[in-house]
């Protein structure tokens, strides 16, 4: 097996290589116009988005792996500037199924003969993706959806993880280091999704996860998922038919209202990522239907993400910030959940935010898109090398193909006063006023205990001062000796001018004879020689960087 992976890896390494040899020479004259000499070249937004969209067909002739790859690179403008991730946005995990014949191997390897483990079994895909396809079935007399991991896609994938890998070297030689640090990220995080993608079993927990958790909302159904013909490869559940999401004119002949099914959908993933910690991350309208009755149907939960109590609090600032017109709240809500760089210039950033809102919203203030806000931010952050969280980059994708959706239902939808109206209901505006005034408090007692402690201590220092009997001991750590260079160059310097200005002095009153003016300048040279190797010693004061990344990972190894 880890032979056929190697063999395979070096011819797709090669096949990966030629298919992406073209975009190579473009980014390599980028860098040499004219590749062994010349300046660099400047690139267009036309040029980027041109060269985005043969790295769009690249991906899509290469296969699975780099579909999905190009999804997730689609979520991450701290690697690829914006014309990128609105070409690669598009790329949808649509391919021609396998052959049942194969289909059919992965089903009885897991569970055993088709025929025996259910009722009855179509043998004509209802949808086929890069990973996996689904077929409908019977089992128990009920309708179910049958997800059978695609054939052979274990060995394709596994060898393209190791060319990414192996490619990684080439792609660092036309990006900057920040964003060399992120790609590696990137890579490991791509290897760790796609083997979650894969894994049924995991994908049936979270979807058994989510479903308990909307239990006891009425407006939308999750399909239950049936354990006892599920495994790792194959997945059994609940076949729940409906109209897709972006089907207006379906919808509209339903008598449906598509601004209250847009508010639906909105609350759902609001609860989801600041409510519940667990979301479903591929919200594209493939995997989203609507009943005859208005309840939203989700499909397809091996893209899915989990969201810790920080990032859920911090969101809930942001969004808050946002509706307050709170530049300042933004800003900090964006760099504590680590999308902004700490280093970066506040009152550049606050600019670039209140420009994003002032194009975003109407007459009103809650009349602005929250993808216009996002695309102003994802602009911004592509500048500053710094790695976005994986969870929350599909946060940030989950909001911005959400809305999309909610826009295609309802072109007038607001999605920041739904945000804003979910916030207030759920009591998330009082619990961030809570926090404020307990912050606030603590604050409080802080200074009162300072006012009590600090005038009688004060009153001690100056009735010593007053008696004269005040001494103050102060030591100062010098290990590298800086304080001790500094004085003998100090000296060194004043001996020169001394010797300057007595060499003047002799010249301009004896010009008769220049000897003692001579003999001033010879006794000075030595000290000049001095003060110039002090400069150029190579133990001269030196300040080494407090926060580069090597010096940050000893920091964590000593902690």
């Amino acid at each position: 097996m880890v032979t056929a992976v190697n063999l395979r890896a070096y011819w797709r390494f090669l096949v990966v290589i030629r298919q992406f040899f073209p975009l190579i020479i473009a980014y390599a004259r980028d860098k040499r116009k004219y590749l062994f000499f010349g300046g660099t070249r400047s690139v267009n937004a036309e040029t980027q988005t041109a060269r985005a969209e043969i790295l769009l067909e690249s991906l899509l002739t290469l296969g699975p792996t780099f579909i999905k790859l190009g999804q997730l690179l689609s979520t991450r403008p701290d690697v690829l500037p914006a014309e990128y991730i609105e070409v690669l946005s598009s790329l949808q995990d649509d391919v021609p199924p396998a052959p049942w014949a194969e289909s059919k191997v992965v089903i009885e390897d897991e569970l055993g003969p088709v025929d025996e483990i259910y009722d009855d079994f179509d043998r004509e895909p209802i949808s086929g993706a890069s990973l996996g396809q689904v077929y409908t079935a019977t089992y128990d007399d009920d309708p179910v959806a049958v997800k059978i991991r695609r054939p052979g896609i274990e060995t394709l994938v596994e060898a393209d993880l190791r060319v990414v890998r192996w490619s990684l070297p080439i792609v660092r030689r036309f990006i900057g280091q920040g964003r060399a640090f992120s790609l590696e990220n990137l890579a490991d995080e791509f290897a760790k999704t796609i083997r979650q993608e894969m894994d049924y079993d995991r994908e049936r927990r979270i979807l058994q996860q989510i479903r308990s958790n909307f239990r006891s909302v009425d407006d939308i159904r999750i399909p239950e998922a049936i354990e006892s013909r599920s495994g790792s490869r194959v997945l059994t559940m609940e076949y729940l038919p409906g109209t897709k999401i972006n089907n207006i004119e379906e919808l509209d002949e339903m008598g449906l209202n598509r601004t209250r099914l847009a508010e639906t959908l909105q609350e759902v993933y609001l609860q989801m990522i600041i409510g519940d910690g667990v979301f479903h991350a591929d919200p594209h309208p493939g995997n989203l239907a609507v009943t005859e009755t208005g309840t939203v149907i989700f499909y397809d939960f091996g893209m899915s993400g989990t969201v810790g109590p920080f990032i859920q609090e911090r969101i809930i600032d942001f969004y808050v910030a946002v509706a307050n017109q709170d530049i300042d709240g933004i800003l900090d809500a964006l760099i504590e959940m680590g999308t902004l760089s700490p280093e970066a210039d506040r009152e550049v950033m606050g600019n670039v935010m209140q420009l994003a809102i002032a194009d975003a919203r109407g007459e009103d203030i809650e009349q602005y898109r929250v993808q216009q806000i996002v695309d102003q931010v994802e602009s911004t952050i592509y500048e500053f090398p710094l790695r976005l969280p994986r969870n929350l980059a599909l946060v940030l994708r989950v909001a911005t193909v959400v809305e999309g959706v909610c826009v295609t239902l309802d072109p007038e939808f607001d999605f920041i006063s739904v945000a804003t109206d979910y916030i207030e209901s759920e009591g998330y505006y009082e619990e961030t006023a809570r926090k404020l005034l307990a912050d606030a408090g603590t604050q409080t007692q802080d200074t009162a205990r300072a006012l009590v402690e600090v005038p009688p201590k004060l009153n001690g220092v100056l009735d010593r001062i007053e008696r004269d009997n005040l001494s103050v001991d102060v030591r100062l750590q010098d290990q590298s000796n800086v304080i001790d260079r500094l004085a003998r160059r100090i000296v060194y310097g004043l001996f020169v001018a001394v010797g300057a200005l007595s060499t003047a002095i002799l010249y301009a009153f004896d010009q008769s004879s220049v000897l003692p003016a001579t003999v001033a300048a010879v006794l000075t040279l030595p000290v000049i020689i001095a003060l110039y190797r002090s400069f150029r010693s190579k133990r001269g004061v030196q300040t080494k960087p407090q926060f580069t990344r090597q010096s940050m990972r000893e920091r964590r190894g000593r902690d």
